[in-house]
């Protein structure tokens, strides 16, 4: 027990050390590359620092660095040459990513990684086939990066998964079902996918967009309540989550629907469900008292460490981290065709479990969960009730 203590220890203290260091880590202005010995690999992330989906960027950023960590056992180097992460915000913004990427091509990166949002997912996997890098892609969940390319590759789920998992939920055929979405490439995508899975299944499926820019969502509400759907399938992302919720509370919404089923988003949102969080059924992509493994232990461990806890797309990032080493490990060195076939097929354990890459689409197979939210005066905490393995919710393969 004293040495599986100290190993533990070992373990916190380098991930520790690792993580000060990445934290120092350049944004997109300053070339990468300098100091002694060998040349370091460079990296760019292209992320949400700022814009609607920061709050994802920045899990997602955290975890990359735990990841790096967990994967280079402390030490940030992979065949005796650093890892030096290059961080360049897109703002959640297509046009800024596409900058930013062409910027780190021409500085001669190999790899890029990140991507919180589809949309920006959609325009820099095209970008990585035409320069014949690798790409990463983080958070953002439309299916279509799935194949688009041999070089574009995911590290977190993808929106077939998710309603996948929500199809768990509904009982019967015949059932009416609603997507409540934002009118995006992300809610276009759960559209697209609810209808494939859920309405190949006999249900009758219909959409109801939000427009991104919309403040005020009561007459999208009053809309949805007059639906009257058997099943209400929430699609959202960002920072108006809360008013959205507030609105479909108002408006009774949750009193008419058998099923508001919806992913869990991070753990800020929950008190935004007000009312109806306890009557909410979430599918999950992760929470971090769900999975039971040695690799979220050290996640965990390590975080709480600095008084924190992984949020919903902190394994995204970690499990970047773990691919990023395996394509340098095994390549030994940054030829792009090697670590292509490096992460292709390739089996491992990250946070959520046992995950693979599918060599064919590079589509990654992953468990998914089922929650509820349990009130404790102001304070919600997750509680699982299904494990559902990756297999059953993989997506169908993509040539």
């Amino acid at each position: 027990m004293q040495g599986t203590r100290l190993k533990l220890a070992v373990a916190l203290t380098l991930a520790t050390a690792v993580l000060g260091g990445l934290a120092s880590t350049a944004d997109a202005k300053t070339a990468a590359g300098t100091g002694g010995g060998a040349d370091p690999y460079k990296v760019g992330i292209v992320y949400s620092r700022t814009g609607l989906l920061a709050a994802y960027g920045a899990q997602y950023i955290q975890g990359l660095r735990y990841g790096l960590a967990y994967a280079t056992k402390g030490t940030n180097s992979v065949n005796g040459r650093k890892i030096e992460l290059t961080l360049a915000d897109d703002g959640t913004d297509p046009v800024k990513a596409v900058s930013a990427a062409k910027d780190l091509i021409g500085k001669g990166y190999k790899i890029l990684a990140g991507s919180v949002s589809s949309g920006v997912a959609l325009q820099m996997a095209p970008l990585a086939e035409q320069n014949k890098i690798l790409f990463i892609s983080g958070p953002a969940a439309t299916d279509a990066v799935t194949g688009i390319n041999k070089y574009t590759f995911r590290s977190g789920r993808q929106t077939f998964q998710d309603v996948k998992t929500a199809a768990t939920f509904l009982r019967g055929a015949g059932r009416k079902v609603v997507v409540f979405a934002q009118d995006s490439a992300f809610g276009a995508g759960n559209f697209a996918a609810v209808n494939a899975v859920v309405g190949g299944q006999g249900h009758a499926v219909s959409r109801l967009l939000v427009p991104l820019s919309a403040q005020d969502f009561t007459p999208f509400a009053q809309q949805a309540k007059q639906a009257n759907p058997d099943l209400l399938f929430i699609a959202w992302a960002g920072t108006t989550a809360p008013a959205m919720y507030r609105a479909l509370t108002q408006q009774n919404v949750f009193g008419v629907s058998n099923k508001i089923v919806t992913g869990l988003a991070e753990k800020a949102t929950w008190a935004s469900y007000g009312e109806a969080a306890t009557r909410i059924d979430f599918l999950s992509h992760y929470v971090s008292t769900a999975p039971k493994n040695k690799v979220n232990d050290f996640l965990v461990n390590a975080m709480r460490k600095r008084g924190q806890v992984p949020d919903l797309f902190t394994p995204d990032g970690f499990v970047a981290g773990q691919m990023i080493v395996r394509a340098l490990t095994e390549a030994k060195g940054d030829n792009v065709d090697r670590m292509i076939s490096a992460l292709e097929g390739w089996n491992f354990v990250g946070p959520k479990g046992q995950q693979s890459i599918r060599q064919s689409d590079h589509a990654m197979i992953q468990p998914m969960f089922q929650v509820k939210l349990v009130q404790n005066g102001n304070r919600f905490t997750p509680k699982v009730t299904a494990r559902i393995k990756g297999q059953f919710v993989a997506p169908p393969e993509r040539r």
